[in-house]
């Protein structure tokens, strides 16, 4: 079964134990992983403007990235990361994508971070497998913080889901079925800079960020959360 759902609550609604959870933010926290991650850092996933986020990196002798409104250093923006020297282990907030892998992390699932730059490399790593794929789109958060669905996360999950069938799965819910549909109608990169995400990072400043969201299929790195942390997933285990 290949399942799809939006945000932490749809998370929880069709993520199985046992099965595999892949976590689609594609502005911008799987983006940034998947960047950091191919450099070789091992990624802690945090919720968002948590006050132990500081001790929590201490003690994993790991850099705490910054919001983007902090701009010197390692932030959630993934050129910041690509730009970085010296980090090799990186606690990421982020109040959607890595919030969700946060606390996804004690389900029982093995959990997968997936965005545009990876996404035929993750539907290769989940092919072969024959456990339930639960795709959760994390979409963003309007200013009262429920879920606004976001369109990037949806074309990233059906990037997912279209691979996978293109690779010869099947058995995909009605919902998954349309997120592939929204991804195969999309035309990359225009479409993610003209959507409301990616209009607003160019707006602050941040057009680098949709530029690098926009490499489809850059990397085949596979992010996969051992434990509480993101490394590189083997592409046979």
């Amino acid at each position: 079964m290949i399942s799809f759902e939006w945000g932490p609550t749809g998370a929880a609604s069709i993520v199985e134990p046992g099965g595999i959870a892949v976590v689609v933010d594609v502005l911008s926290f799987t983006t940034t992983l998947s960047v950091a991650v191919e450099r070789g850092m091992t990624v802690y996933p945090f919720r968002w403007k948590d006050e132990r986020a500081v001790a929590y990196a201490e003690e994993r002798d790991a850099v705490l990235a910054t919001g983007r409104s902090v701009r010197d250093g390692v932030s959630l923006s993934p050129a910041s990361v690509r730009a970085a020297e010296g980090v090799e282990r990186l606690v990421l907030p982020s109040p959607n994508g890595s919030a969700i892998a946060f606390g996804l992390a004690g389900a029982g699932a093995t959990v997968v971070g997936a965005s545009l730059r990876n996404v035929s490399a993750v539907a290769r790593w989940l092919a072969g497998r024959d456990e339930p794929v639960a795709v959760v789109a994390a979409g963003e958060r309007w200013p009262d913080d429920t879920l606004r669905p976001a369109v990037e996360d949806l074309w990233g999950a059906g990037a997912v889901i279209a691979g996978l069938v293109d690779l010869g799965r099947s058995g995909l819910t009605a919902e998954a079925r349309v997120a592939e549909r929204a991804y195969r109608a999309a035309a990359f990169p225009d479409d993610l800079v003209a959507c409301a995400s990616g209009q607003e990072l160019v707006g602050i400043g941040f057009a680098a960020d949709v530029d690098v969201a926009a490499e489809v299929d850059a990397t085949d790195v596979v992010p996969v959360l051992r434990g509480e942390a993101f490394v590189a997933g083997s592409p046979v285990e």
